[in-house]
């Protein structure tokens, strides 16, 4: 089966749909926009690293650089719709998104190249958020007003769920263990324009 691309509407496309146009001469590019410490860890063959924050920042520039189809991934498909989103707004018509992301194309025995394992952002999330709420529980034994640290973690995940993005996710991806040289604008730009993907 050959997908065939709208290029009208962005659209989303399954696991399967993706392995077999990305068999295809019309071949789509492929921008995972996790962290660089998440695509490190695991990534579809032939994709390029854009972090969202950089896509973000830098969606001008990029978009003089993606003239063909682009699907875009990330873990789960909320950070690639929010990319869609960012780039639809800079002109770009051929976008799409895999749905379900690097969990389906997995779940669906897809192959991925791995490389080292460091804790993906979710779960980086979940530790800080958890240690907050812990921290402020237990410091509100000495300390009563200490219990709005807990209550405000609380309203931010929560806050987090209903609005499909997460801050605490985006300041954590771009401490230092998240990041890689190779994600900079002039990597990703030389990358993009002359090299075929990792």
């Amino acid at each position: 089966m050959t997908l065939t691309p709208t290029r009208t509407k962005p659209t989303r496309i399954t696991p399967e749909e993706l392995r077999d146009w990305m068999a295809a001469p019309d071949a789509p590019r492929v921008l995972d926009v996790r962290s660089a410490a998440e695509f490190s860890s695991s990534h579809v063959a032939g994709s390029y690293n854009v972090p969202l924050d950089l896509l973000r920042e830098h969606r001008h520039e990029l978009r003089e650089h993606l003239d063909e189809d682009v699907v875009l991934i990330c873990r789960s498909g909320a950070r690639a719709s929010q990319a869609e989103t960012l780039l639809a707004e800079v002109g770009l018509p051929n976008l799409h998104v895999l749905d379900g992301g690097v969990l389906a194309w997995e779940q669906a025995g897809e192959p991925l190249i791995r490389g080292r394992a460091p804790w993906d952002l979710e779960r980086q999330v979940r530790l800080v958020a958890g240690s907050l709420v812990l921290g402020g529980v237990l410091a509100s034994i000495v300390w009563p007003p200490a219990r709005w640290l807990s209550g405000a973690v609380g309203g931010g995940l929560a806050f987090a769920a209903v609005t499909n993005s997460c801050a605490m996710g985006m300041l954590l991806s771009r401490l230092p263990y998240n990041r890689d040289t190779s994600t900079d604008l002039d990597s990703v730009l030389t990358a993009l324009s002359d090299h075929p993907a990792a």
